[in-house]
């Protein structure tokens, strides 16, 4: 019997607001997770969290933005999320945290458990603010 072709399913995008709050990074990690998961993302759904919970984190305890913005986008068995917000001073990097130290391991994680990982500039020359973003893909399974 002839191989049938996968016709593969259009891109969606979808944007969450929040404000710059202590529980946002709560009600962030939690709506991403629910998004996979209605994508059928399961796979990707925990680590997501993970990485959107210290990504808003980053964003809550480092800049005074008032609104943090995710984008998603899902196709092909993948999920690039960008965590957007207005401040454009600070450079995030990965931080080299003593093992005692309880933060600066966000961008560390991210580096460490998602397929690809930036930092993108609103803009230009004079941006309004970045975006952290990464991509999670699930296994090829065979």
């Amino acid at each position: 019997m002839p191989e049938v072709a996968k016709i593969a399913e259009p891109p969606y995008a979808y944007r969450l607001s929040a404000p710059n709050s202590p529980k946002s990074p709560r009600v962030c990690r939690d709506a991403i997770a629910a998004l996979l998961q209605a994508n059928d993302l399961h796979d990707l759904a925990d680590t997501a969290k993970l990485l959107v919970s210290e990504a808003v984190t980053n964003v809550n305890q480092h800049t005074d933005t008032r609104l943090i913005h995710i984008d998603t986008l899902v196709r092909d068995r993948i999920a690039t999320i960008a965590v957007r917000d207005g401040s454009p001073e600070r450079h995030p990097y990965p931080g080299d945290a003593a093992p005692d130290e309880e933060g600066e391991r966000g961008l560390f994680l991210m580096q460490e458990l998602a397929y690809a990982w930036g930092v993108t500039w609103e803009n230009g020359l004079r941006p309004t603010g970045k975006h952290i973003w990464f991509e999670l893909r699930e296994p090829l399974t065979e």
